[in-house]
Formats: structure tokens, sequence, C-alpha cells
């Protein structure tokens, strides 16, 4: 197929399908999606097989351990995909939503109110769960979307996108309001993220190398979902039992996530009571812990860390650790090293949990809780179309609101600038 000639009638047919999204009612689109999920629901099998057809493909490929983690669909994924746009089906809409109406001493009212981008296109890698919650959020959100997924899920996202199809037309829209790329070819991107005349927004979810392309090559504005360097920082006044339970779960859960923890920091105070039988568990786990001299002076089984560890997303069974003096030197290191994703502090130290939440610069920042919560399924925005670290128009978890703008509006009664 001509690319070009391709992109430019799904860029066209997605601006057309935008209108019709933006004026369809809350009812007209929660009926699409309540049929959605029920497609999923009902062709759970389908999705299974197109998915281990898709993992028989990239395990032949050699992709890493991580990606195959997020490209794995289960009957556990695939019912939280289903229950996912059943709650974005439940939220409020929020389009159309007046607000912060003032009358002027003119006589005209002055407000804004909520309306869509346009034309959101989303560019992502592995997780074919991506499509199932994008298609829901732009959707809900009253925008077109162009969902362009990685090569190694063409099968899942082909799967899902037929569900996605079959909502649609259940509420009598055109199938064109959400519209999945069905080539692998790489020039898709390039015209994809250069199509201002018919996309508004681009939201890339994928690894460095995807996001540097486009922040070098994309004419189209962006929200960015970067890497997840995310840190925990075990304080002077922290729970043991607690530290332990947020370390194991915030690590170890799941490697290959963006809010998975990559850096372990521990109070110089607390280092020697809490540093060995946490690393035991994580060597228990096959974790491999890279430390700071005082670290290794605690931890036998810890390699030396480098500067460039405290950098690093791992996306692996890997683990920083420092010990540092305190909250100031653990707050300035999380500023320095962090990709500004997702932090948390345990802590019974009010005073100290207080200072972490207000001087920590990242877009989630938590108090005695995993970092795995930084979600916008567990943040009830249903779901989210990725988690952007950016801090213009949206930050963290990117639901249904970040997915909006908002416009002037002005009431009046004949009136007239004098």
């Amino acid at each position: 197929m001509d690319i070009k000639e391709y992109m430019t009638t799904v860029g066209r047919q997605a601006r057309d399908a935008s209108r019709a999204a933006a004026r369809a009612s809350t009812n007209q689109k929660n009926q699409a999606l309540q049929a959605i999920a029920a497609a999923i629901r009902r062709d759970a099998a389908t999705l299974l097989a197109a998915n281990r057809e898709d993992l028989d493909a990239a395990r032949a490929a050699g992709l890493e351990p991580a990606m195959l983690d997020r490209l794995t669909l289960s009957e556990k994924g695939i019912a939280a995909m289903a229950e996912g746009v059943e709650q974005v089906a439940a939220l409020p809409d929020p389009i159309g939503e007046i607000s912060d109406m003032k009358f002027r001493p003119s006589g005209i009212q002055v407000g804004k109110m909520r309306v869509p981008l346009g034309v959101i296109g989303i560019i992502y890698e592995a997780r074919p769960n991506v499509t199932a919650d994008a298609a829901a959020l732009c959707l809900k959100s009253g925008n077109a979307a162009i969902l362009r997924g990685g090569s190694e899920a063409i099968r899942s996202n082909r799967a899902i996108a037929a569900c996605v199809r079959e909502g649609l037309a259940a509420a009598g829209l055109p199938d064109t309001v959400v519209q999945v790329i069905d080539t692998t070819d790489r020039a898709a991107v390039g015209h994809l993220i250069t199509m201002r005349e018919f996309v508004d927004v681009i939201v890339p979810r994928g690894g460095k190398g995807l996001i540097s392309r486009l922040l070098a090559e994309s004419r189209v504005p962006m929200i960015q979902h970067l890497d997840g360097n995310c840190h925990v920082y075990l304080d002077d006044a922290a729970d043991a039992a607690k530290a332990m339970k947020i370390v194991e779960n915030a690590k170890t859960q799941r490697y290959g996530t963006c809010n998975t923890m990559e850096t372990l920091l521990v109070a110089r105070s607390r280092a020697a009571e809490v540093l060995p039988p946490i690393s035991a568990m994580l060597t228990g786990k096959d974790v491999e812990i890279r430390g700071c001299t005082e670290t290794r002076a605690l931890v036998k089984e810890a390699k030396a860390a480098t500067e460039e560890d405290y950098f690093t997303e791992y996306l692996a069974p890997i683990i920083s650790v420092k010990v540092v003096g305190g909250l100031d030197e653990a707050i300035e290191h999380i500023n320095r090293y962090s990709s500004h994703h997702t932090e948390a502090i345990v802590s019974e130290n009010y005073t100290a949990a207080m200072r972490f939440l207000r001087e920590v610069d990242s877009a989630s920042v938590m108090i005695n809780a995993s970092t795995r919560f930084a979600d916008g399924f567990e943040y009830g925005l249903g779901a989210e179309i990725g988690i952007s670290t950016d801090k213009i128009h949206a930050r963290g978890p990117v639901g249904l609101e970040g997915l909006t703008s908002q416009k002037w509006i002005v009431l009046g009664d004949g009136n007239v600038r004098a």
C-alpha cells in the first residue's frame, strides 16, 4: 500500500469523525462503551488466541522479558480491560461542562466550557490493553482517535479493534471515530506525527527510542509519557513492616511497568536495621542489588552502583540502593535523578511526609503506599491514555479531563461595548 495515501485517508476520516464524536450525546457514547465492553468479554477466547500468536512471534524475535510482560494478555487482564471501559462509561461526561461563570460590570456573563481536543494520535509499544483504554477515553471525551500500536501486538490490536468497531456501530457512530492503523510499516508513524491538518495532539507511550524520535520529528503537539525511574524513600521515622511490604510490592509485583520502583533510598539512621531484611527479601526473588558504599557494607550480595545506575529505568529485576543522610538528601537525589514520574516516602512523621509531598517534583508523590498505584484505573479514572511527565496541560495519569480543553464563553442580552 502507499503509506502516505493511506495515512492521509485515515487522517481525513478522523477529522470528519471528530465532529460526530464531539456532538454525540452522553447516552450515545455510553451505549457504545457498554457494547465495546460486552464484545471484549464475549470475545475473550479470540483475544487470547490472537495474543498467543503475537507472543510466539515476539519470543522468536528475541524480545526482552519486560516487553513480553507488557505484551501479554491474560483472562484476568481481559476482564480488567472490559471493566476499565465500563468504568469510563460510568464517569461523568466532561464535554459541555460550564464553569466559573461571572457577571462583569458591562452586564455580560463570562465563563468556560469544556470541549474535546479533536483528533488524538496515540503511538504505543506492546500493551494491547492500551487499544481499549485509549478508544474508551477518547470516545467519552468526544474525540476521534488514531491508534498506532507496535508491530509486536498487531494481531491483538486488530482483535480488540473489531470489538471497538462493533460498539461504535451499536451506538450509531461512525467506525472512523476510532481507527487502528493496520500496517506495521514504521513510515506510518512519520506521517502521523506530521499531519497537523488532521491531528491535534500526539500521545506517545513507549521506550526512550520512540520518544526521542518523536521529540525530534513531530510537528504535532505531544502529551509526553517518558520513562519511569521511580523512587521509594525509607525515612528516619519509617515503620519497618510497612517499608518491607511497600518495597516488595513496588519492585517485585511487576518488573516491566513504568510505575515500578527502580531506586530505594534509605535514611542512614535506619539502614543497619531495615536494609539487611529487605535485601534478603529482594535477593530471595532474584533481584540484583546495586548499591552505594554504605549499602555494600551492609549487604554482601550488592554490586557497586554507578552514577548511571541512579538514572536508569531497569524494567528488570535490578534495583539501585543508596543510603542518604535524611530527608533533604533524599529529596535532592530524587529531583536530580528521577524521571519525575512517581516517588514515595515511608514515614510516620507528618512534617517530613508533607515536605516530601510539597518538594518532590514528580507527577505522582505518595506517602506510605507503593508506586504501583500510579495508574489511571487505581486513581479512579477508569483507564488512562498514558502517564504524562509534562507539566503543561496534563500531568500524571491522563484520563478524560486531560483529553479536553476549555474555551471561553460569553452570555449577553444585546450587550455592546462602550
